[in-house]
């Protein structure tokens, strides 16, 4: 993809001004130069999570999602494209605010790119958190961890490392444990749409603490078990 390409790709856009923002970021590779392409297993994995969060959003909400140069994560090559992609979000939506939910790498690229000021909150399905990865840029969102206990891909063990760094540096973050849900999010594939949708919905609400999944998930001792 050249660099005058947008990052962005609108998959619903209001008729009127949308009020705020959801974009998907899907999965891939440690290590890949290779073209990204919207047929990827990976990327038509999303489809139906972004399904499940127009089915719950209001009508005012814009639903797209993040076009990757590269196949692999590299040297973080998807959150710079979910970067650019915010920055061309924020000009077309007037600043709206933006709910990312990521699966797997992506949602290492969400919760990097939740550093940009328009993001609300991220929802990190089957997430990879390498231990060395930073939580500062985390201190204006919500962030909702979603992880199956069978996953043999993305350590659930991490996930519960990251959520703990956190809130040790302040953070509202959280985590669900979903059990016996794999890393493709195939078993229980229902209860993954609609946890995410819930706590979509939820992180777009004005107000930060309404109830509900995702604060029950912030403010639970460990995690909150679906």
């Amino acid at each position: 993809m050249e660099r005058n390409t947008s990052a962005l790709i609108v998959r619903h856009a209001p008729l009127r001004s949308a009020t705020a923002a959801v974009l998907t970021l899907h999965g891939g590779q440690e290590e890949s130069r290779r073209t990204a392409r919207p047929w990827q297993v990976a990327a038509l994995r999303m489809h139906p999570v972004l399904r499940a969060a127009a089915a719950t959003a209001a009508q005012d909400v814009l639903l797209g999602q993040v076009r990757y140069r590269y196949r692999g994560w590299n040297d973080g090559d998807p959150a710079e494209d979910a970067l650019r992609a915010l920055d061309d979000l924020q000009e077309l939506t007037a600043g709206a605010p933006v709910v990312l939910v990521g699966h797997s790498m992506g949602a290492r690229a969400a919760l990097r790119a939740a550093a940009h000021p328009t993001v609300r909150g991220v929802v990190a399905l089957a997430p990879w958190c390498p231990p060395e990865d930073p939580v500062d840029q985390l201190d204006h969102v919500r962030t909702v961890l979603l992880h199956g206990d069978r996953d043999r891909v993305t350590a659930y063990a991490d996930s519960v490392d990251y959520v703990h760094r956190a809130r040790a540096a302040g953070m509202a973050a959280g985590l669900v444990a979903v059990r016996g849900g794999d890393h493709g999010m195939i078993r229980r594939s229902g209860d993954w749409h609609r946890a995410t949708a819930e706590v979509v919905t939820q992180m777009l609400r004005p107000d930060p603490v309404a109830g509900g999944l995702a604060a029950e998930a912030c403010a639970a001792e460990g995690a909150v078990q679906l």
